[in-house]
């Protein structure tokens, strides 16, 4: 079983919106944070966001370049962390891909999923 698959990847105009899935299986979804993280081409693998549980809540982290514009989000009842993508730019044009970790190193990827942004 597949321990993460992304979708709701596609090609949009700049400004446009898309939301991202992020469904979860096995241990994955138990661990202590889950993230995205993109790769642009031609580019290094980049940390976008995550969600972490602490022991008493969850936080968010965003990368600086697209604080305000996305947000990370999880529902526990289907196991699936989004990533809703607002006021998108050329420069977001990546494949995206979810990732779970219970320590330093993501530890469980999906497969990405290919975002396009059209200016």
């Amino acid at each position: 079983q597949v321990p993460l698959a992304e979708s709701g990847g596609g090609l949009v105009q700049a400004g446009g919106s898309l939301r991202l899935s992020c469904a979860a299986s096995g241990g994955a979804f138990s661990s202590q944070t889950i993230g995205w993280l993109r790769q642009p081409p031609g580019k290094e693998r980049e940390f976008v966001a995550s969600i972490n549980w602490n022991g008493y809540t969850y936080t968010t982290s965003y990368a600086d370049s697209v604080k305000g514009r996305f947000t990370i989000s999880r529902d526990g009842a289907k196991k699936t962390v989004y990533l809703q993508m607002n006021n998108l730019k050329p420069e977001d044009t990546a494949i995206y891909y979810c990732a779970a970790k219970t320590s330093t190193n993501y530890q469980y990827w999906g497969q990405g999923t290919q975002v396009t942004v059209a200016s």
